[in-house]
């Protein structure tokens, strides 16, 4: 890898704030746009403050930046291809289109990728939801904008249909059958262009949508983990791809299902700072980079636990009580329900004796 290089970063949330602290460990200097001044990223960067559709300020970023990445898929492609210059941009924008558009998310991954998807089918209007098998049950999901579970409607009776028929005449939706499983997990994969690395398989649990605990390695059979990896794996050189991308998946008694991917490093992969020998922000900064990749090894069985702004006051206790475990805060300076505030990750044998934050009372 050659000498210091300036990284631009759009978006200054915790991800860019922990791709920002890998890059200048790496000794890069990091240059972050953020439409706030005071954002997480404003600690450990510079930070050009404007919207993440203002051209002119994208543009301010590609011509003081060697390599440009981002850290969420919300951001303008368009914008991102009047600027970049050749190969500014390694994750490309063609990457951006497809997560930020979940039409476009399903046909590559069945069509392209040929990985297993849910059963699914496109739905423009409210119309396209006459006929379908109410013995079923469904999540509709706007195919664009949608995150953390807004943008959705569960599907289990007719009596759900008058919210799903608004949400299908407001927007393009994609409506998935439920799928039974066993686990919600997740793999995190990076690549540099030519190679990829991968982390051990992640068991993922959600309250109300939200990411509330991770255990790693997931509890699955190893014949499903190796199963899971490659179709990550697969996933990632079908992108040619360049830095981190988590692939979402549930685990049934004998298959994995891909539900979504995400082309940046993820919620579900932060126990890497900690609990791996490389981060996942490592390897996003090595892969957009194009330098070589390590192999990932898990130094122990950990957990993660997410602490949203009802959680606060009961993690800074928790590690107080449990001085082993490490305390991320991630320097927001307004503690709302269920804004994501922080983590706690800690090694541990017995994930189940990790008790989730607010478990039973926030809930």
């Amino acid at each position: 890898m050659s000498s210091t290089k300036t990284i631009g970063i759009i978006g200054g949330g915790q991800l860019g704030q922990m791709m920002a602290i890998s890059a200048i460990y790496m000794g890069h200097k990091v240059i972050t746009l953020d439409p706030a001044s005071d954002c997480p990223s404003s600690r450990v960067s510079e930070v050009i403050a404007a919207p993440y559709d203002d051209v002119d300020a994208l543009r301010q970023l590609a011509d003081c930046c060697d390599v440009l990445t981002y850290e969420f898929e919300n951001v303008d492609a368009d914008g991102l291809d009047a600027v970049i210059k050749d190969g500014q941009l390694p994750q490309g924008t063609e990457l951006l289109r497809i997560s930020q558009n979940r039409i476009f998310e399903k046909d590559f991954l069945s069509n392209k990728a040929q990985v297993t998807v849910a059963p699914y089918k496109i739905v423009t209007s409210s119309l396209d939801l006459e006929d379908i098998d109410l013995s079923k049950n469904y999540v509709l999901k706007t195919a664009t904008g949608g995150y953390d579970g807004h943008g959705q409607k569960v599907i289990t009776s007719a009596e759900d249909l008058e919210e799903a028929n608004a949400l299908a005449n407001s927007a393009e939706c994609v409506l998935e059958e439920f799928v039974n499983f066993d686990l919600e997990i997740s793999v995190i994969v990076s690549g540099n262009g030519k190679d990829v690395t991968v982390f051990p398989v992640q068991e993922n649990i959600h309250r109300n949508n939200i990411l509330s605990k991770t255990i790693v390695p997931a509890r699955i059979s190893d014949r499903l983990a190796d199963r899971a990896k490659a179709i990550a794996v697969k996933i990632a050189e079908q992108l040619n791809l360049s830095g981190t991308l988590c692939v979402e998946m549930f685990a049934t008694a004998d298959d994995i299902i891909v539900n979504e991917i995400a082309p940046r490093p993820h919620n579900s992969g932060h126990y890497s700072i900690e609990a791996c020998d490389f981060s996942q922000f490592d390897t996003h900064i090595l892969g957009v980079l194009g330098a070589p990749l390590p192999a990932i090894n898990l130094h122990e069985p950990a957990v993660m636990l997410n602490v949203l702004g009802q959680h606060v006051e009961a993690a800074e206790r928790y590690v107080t009580e449990n001085p082993s475990a490490h305390l991320h805060m991630y320097g927001k300076l307004e503690a709302k329900h269920n804004r994501k505030m922080g983590h706690v990750t800690l090694f541990s044998n017995e994930p189940d004796n990790v008790v989730e934050f607010g478990k039973g009372i926030d809930f």
